[in-house]
């Protein structure tokens, strides 16, 4: 077992890391709102004040994850690995930066429809966003809320599974059925975009799980 571990089970924690993590997990899913808007709006002022709204989010989540990454660097006890502390608020940033790089891609190309597909990852990513909102909310009490956490990240693993399925479905659909090239090209880069988020929302899902192992 590493020192860090072994210390920050008998020694003091410095909880000051559960709010900044908590900060990033409700940015993540007031983006993802955002996001659903977006893909669901169909007026062209309205669709550009949701990017922007989603940048600001994206924009505040780097200055909270330098935030955590400048403590980790001045803190000796942190109340979990560090390196989870860390991997954790990276995997929640890199949500961000893709689901902004998604919106970004939506205001660029000015898709001319949305598929079904991406109305129902857009789902996902929303109901990902907030269980893992949730399951960062129970960190900071791990030894009584174990089993909901669990519960959690069995639910955005599930919500990652279903999504695969929609995605190899989005992409069939877009090379059977779209006869415009250009369109397919756009449909598909936003398309890839929201399975990323997906993913990262179930990478984030596995660091808390690594640290159930460790401390539950």
């Amino acid at each position: 077992m590493k020192i860090n571990t072994l210390l920050s089970i008998f020694a003091p924690k410095d909880v000051k890391f559960f709010p900044m993590l908590e900060e990033t997990a409700a940015l993540l899913s007031q983006s993802s709102a955002y996001l659903q808007e977006l893909f669901s709006c169909e007026d062209k002022a309205h669709r550009e004040e949701l990017c922007k709204l989603i940048k600001a989010e994206e924009v505040k989540g780097d200055k909270v994850t330098g935030n955590i990454i400048h403590e980790l660097n001045n803190t000796f006890i942190t109340p979990f690995d560090r390196e989870d502390v860390h991997a954790l608020a990276d995997v929640m940033d890199d949500v961000l930066d893709v689901i902004n790089r998604c919106a970004q891609k939506v205001q660029l190309y000015q898709p001319q429809r949305f598929p079904s597909h991406t109305v129902t990852l857009v789902e996902v990513i929303k109901k990902g966003s907030d269980e893992l909102q949730s399951a960062v909310n129970e960190l900071s009490n791990i030894k009584k809320t174990d089993l909901r956490l669990r519960a959690h990240c069995k639910e955005i693993k599930k919500l990652e599974e279903a999504a695969d399925t929609v995605y190899e479905e989005a992409i069939t659909y877009l090379f059977s059925q779209e006869t415009n090239a250009v369109e397919l090209i756009k449909l598909k880069e936003i398309i890839q975009e929201l399975e990323k988020a997906v993913n990262k929302i179930n990478s984030a899902a596995k660091v808390i799980t690594s640290i159930l192992v460790k401390y539950a």
